[in-house]
């Protein structure tokens, strides 16, 4: 599974983890899309719209396809919410954008 492209949903991607097997799918959070539950997401991301002060975190397929998402008021919320449902991935992440005012940092966020 290769990066991201630089918006998924129309959104700017600030940083991305694939979820290998380093990374373990907790199952302490049920995603559904309608009533189909959804299994382990092969990618996850944090991404902001232009104007919009929330963060998303992305559950992405393979492809990078964005097939659900949960919204947070902060980036630190965003990361915490996937180290709950993917124990391993705050270890994982690869930032893309860095927020303004805040330095970029290549080995995560």
């Amino acid at each position: 599974m290769g990066e991201p492209p630089e918006l998924l949903d129309g959104a700017r991607v600030l940083a991305f983890a694939v979820v290998d097997a380093a990374v373990v799918p907790t199952g302490a959070t049920t995603h559904r899309i309608e009533s189909e539950v959804l299994g382990p997401a092969a990618g996850l991301a944090v991404a902001r719209y232009d104007g919009d002060g929330q963060f998303y975190l992305f559950y992405c397929d393979s492809d990078w396809q964005v097939v659900t998402d949960t919204c947070h008021p902060t980036l630190e919320l965003a990361r915490e919410q996937a180290e709950f449902e993917y124990r391993g991935v705050s270890a994982r992440w690869d930032t893309r954008h860095a927020e303004p005012g805040a330095a970029p940092d290549r080995r995560g966020m």
